[in-house]
């Protein structure tokens, strides 16, 4: 499984890439294992107002609906076309072209609040 150094995570299971003030989301391996093979994803508008730790889309697997939370508040400014077409890419390459929207980061403390690789992979470990 893996849990790349450059990203930041949270409790449930979101990743976070940084650039500037944008942060592109995903979920993370485990999650995408736990959620199995993947079926759909809603993706939300561009210019909806995302919320740090609040419900912002839903991926739907083979399992259930399960929901994919903000890491971090701020506009979502763009969302990854390619999985209306191929959600599997989710189950793929859950942090490359799996990725599914990104937002304008609004407060740089919240991402300071995210967990490391470290931090995140403990709690993997933990709750598995």
């Amino acid at each position: 499984m893996e849990f790349p150094e450059e990203l930041k995570y949270t409790p449930t299971h979101e990743w976070a890439r940084r650039e500037g003030n944008r942060v592109r989301v995903g979920i993370t391996c485990y999650a995408q294992q736990e959620i199995s093979d993947v079926v759909y994803v809603e993706l939300p508008k561009p210019g909806r107002e995302a919320v740090k730790g609040k419900g912002l889309t839903v991926v739907e697997s083979v399992k259930a609906a399960f929901d994919i939370y903000a890491p971090v508040s701020g506009p979502v400014t763009a969302v990854n076309q390619a999985l209306e077409s191929e959600p599997a890419l989710v189950n793929r390459d859950p942090y490359g072209d799996g990725w599914l929207l990104e937002i304008d980061l609004k407060d740089p403390s919240e991402w300071d609040s995210l967990l490391g690789a470290s931090e995140y992979q403990s709690q993997c470990i933990t709750t598995h």
